[in-house]
């Protein structure tokens, strides 16, 4: 199978970019730059010099291959939701590409727009009056599925960890950093999912290999961490002290971020487990939350 991966340089997309090439597909990836593209063809894929902004181009990429999957995304919170329209933008050019063809098409989406305080499933959908820009993927997804494209969606976990990680827990990490202490929201008992890296490339392949019936995924090993657990550790391996913080205390420490430290998004794979027989083996978030990969 020839399978075009946008965000193919990216930290989850050169994951899967890996992973398909070592269970013997061809990989067509979308890259920005010469030295992006260095990188892909090194791996052993094929470079497609590009960018999520030209839509013409990413229809020709898909077009060529028997599958496609959408990992890019413009991580600038400062424009989130322009970035989030833009995805939905990016869906609906990759959708009218694969009209009538059969060929799967997986996007990324986030487990953060469930956030429900309670164990969420593959089942549960997006609030349609969310406030969460993000929701524009699925919206996406969903459009296009309805168009005839054999569409499944991937939610991300808001921790996706391993060495490369430049993330959530990193900023969180560079915040503790900055203001001398880690920090938690109330009694930090909101949970956040984690997935290694390696892990979540596994899921997206299982899923363009065997197509099935079942269109959503969680991409989570771990249900959810409290935290304040992660606070801890990270002031553990900063040796910082920890603090709880509210209300404007807890703006000023985190500013942007607060919304994202507070969520509480617990969330369940069993279904994905169940449908595909993925099962998670790579090392948890506290397994790396270590001197030489985090610190």
């Amino acid at each position: 199978m020839r399978v075009f991966v946008t965000g193919a340089s990216g930290f989850v997309g050169s994951a899967i970019v890996k992973e398909l090439l070592q269970a013997g597909h061809q990989v067509l990836g979308l890259v920005r730059s010469d030295s992006a593209a260095e990188a892909v063809s090194k791996s052993g894929a094929e470079p497609y010099l590009g960018n999520i902004e030209d839509l013409e181009s990413l229809q020709k990429g898909a077009a060529q291959c028997d599958a496609v999957i959408h990992t890019a995304f413009n991580h600038d919170f400062t424009r989130f939701k322009t970035s989030c329209e833009h995805d939905r933008k990016v869906i609906q050019a990759l959708g009218m590409a694969l009209v009538g063809t059969n060929k799967p098409l997986v996007i990324t989406s986030g487990i953060g727009l469930l956030n429900y305080g309670r164990l969420v499933s593959e089942n549960d959908r997006p609030d349609g009056s969310s406030a969460n820009p993000r929701v524009a993927t699925e919206e996406a997804a969903l459009a296009v599925n309805e168009q005839g494209v054999n569409t499944y969606i991937v939610r991300l976990p808001p921790t996706v960890h391993a060495a490369g990680d430049h993330g959530f827990v990193p900023y969180l990490i560079s915040i503790a950093k900055e203001k001398g202490q880690s920090v938690y929201i109330g009694d930090g008992n909101n949970h956040w999912p984690a997935v290694h890296r390696l892990d979540a490339a596994v899921l997206y392949r299982l899923i363009v290999e065997q197509q099935p019936a079942q269109k959503v995924y969680h991409a989570v090993a771990e249900e959810g961490i409290p935290f304040k657990q992660i606070a801890t550790v990270i002031a553990n391996g900063l040796q910082l002290p920890v603090a709880s913080k509210e209300g404007t205390d807890a703006e000023a420490h985190f500013g942007w971020f607060k919304h994202f430290a507070s969520m509480g998004c617990p969330a369940s794979s069993e279904q994905t487990r169940a449908i595909v027989g993925w099962k998670p083996v790579h090392a948890t978030l506290f397994d790396e939350l270590v001197p030489g990969i985090y610190f």
